[in-house]
């Protein structure tokens, strides 16, 4: 019970995250897309690092900067990048190929066994994705698929190497997500400030969107998103990715109008199913025995040097 509402909780994040298309297109500035990226980022996790009330010390200035880097301030403008030069059902495919980065950089730094299973059911996850977003007349673009792939790329490596570093002892999820949108934040401002220029006129629909997006699509998200990485493999948080074209999906029926049709439908049901089985079979694998004493084991953390002991509970490294 306790492994389900851990991953109910972490399923919030895509969740929240599948109204972005929704809030953006109905509140806020048009064309601000780098702006709108450090709004959200940078005051979320100035607020959640002055909750949390702690901040990085010795090598762990460096590793939120690299990790807040490769989740959010590199991440972020890829996908805008990637979202201003394709069309949006093809930028989301694109996202929803993340699990199967996670996949392979999870198995090759953290040795989390690449299960077929896995891969088929991340695959799986990716096509019932395209069947809900994709368009007929759908037009490709170089750099906008690149941008989409190398986005979903940093954000699979940032995930990985979270969960690889874990946390520094007595800090909580909370801190980490503060360090890291404040650091992806402050990587944001010089980019949005050459492309975009100065900030826009913000009237009342776009601060209450801004509201929005920094309290709940980003700060209590992105906290729940750690915590979860914190607690489950990997593998087994990347999975709940494809909930956030599915959520747009839904609220773009529900609250904008559009329609969904009985392809659209369908690929809304695999692609759920195959979220749901992914989620099976990572509790599976967490249940399994462990190796009898006595037999070597292969695993990734058994390879490191021996100062080294790793919580996998609680994702964290002592040394």
């Amino acid at each position: 019970m306790k492994r389900l509402a851990t991953v109910a909780l972490t399923a919030l994040a895509p969740i929240s995250w599948g109204s972005t298309y929704a809030v953006t297109t109905e509140l806020l500035p048009p064309d601000r897309p780098l702006f709108t990226g450090v709004m959200r980022a940078l005051p979320a996790g100035l607020l959640l690092t002055a909750l949390s009330r702690t901040l990085p010390t010795g090598r762990w200035w460096g590793r939120a900067a690299v990790l807040g880097t490769l989740n959010i301030g590199a991440f972020f403008p890829l996908l805008f990048l990637s979202a201003y030069r394709l069309p949006g059902g093809v930028a989301a495919v694109l996202g929803s190929v993340g699990p199967l980065f996670v996949v392979g950089l999870a198995a090759l730094l953290l040795g989390e066994r690449a299960r077929l299973r896995t891969v088929l059911t991340a695959v799986t996850a990716a096509f019932g994705v395209s069947m809900v977003v994709l368009t007929a007349g759908a037009r490709l673009d170089a750099v906008g698929i690149i941008a989409g792939l190398v986005s979903s790329a940093s954000m699979a490596a940032g995930t990985v190497m979270t969960k690889r570093w874990g946390r520094p002892e007595g800090v909580g999820p909370l801190a980490m997500a503060g360090w890291q949108l404040t650091a992806g934040g402050l990587v944001m401002i010089p980019v949005a400030a050459l492309v975009e220029g100065a900030p826009p006129a913000l009237d009342g629909n776009a601060l209450l969107g801004y509201g929005y997006m920094m309290l709940i699509n980003t700060g209590i998200a992105y906290w729940l998103w750690f915590r979860g990485i914190g607690q489950l493999t990997a593998t087994s948080v990347t999975l709940l990715g494809p909930l956030s074209p599915l959520t747009a999906a839904v609220i773009g029926w529900a609250a904008l109008g559009q329609a969904l049709t009985p392809v659209q439908l369908l690929g809304m049901a695999i692609a759920f199913g195959a979220t749901v089985a992914g989620q099976l079979f990572a509790a599976r694998a967490a249940a399994a025995p462990a190796p009898a004493p006595g037999r070597r084991s292969s695993s990734f953390t058994e390879k490191k040097d021996r100062n080294v002991s790793m919580d996998l509970t609680g994702g964290r490294v002592r040394r």
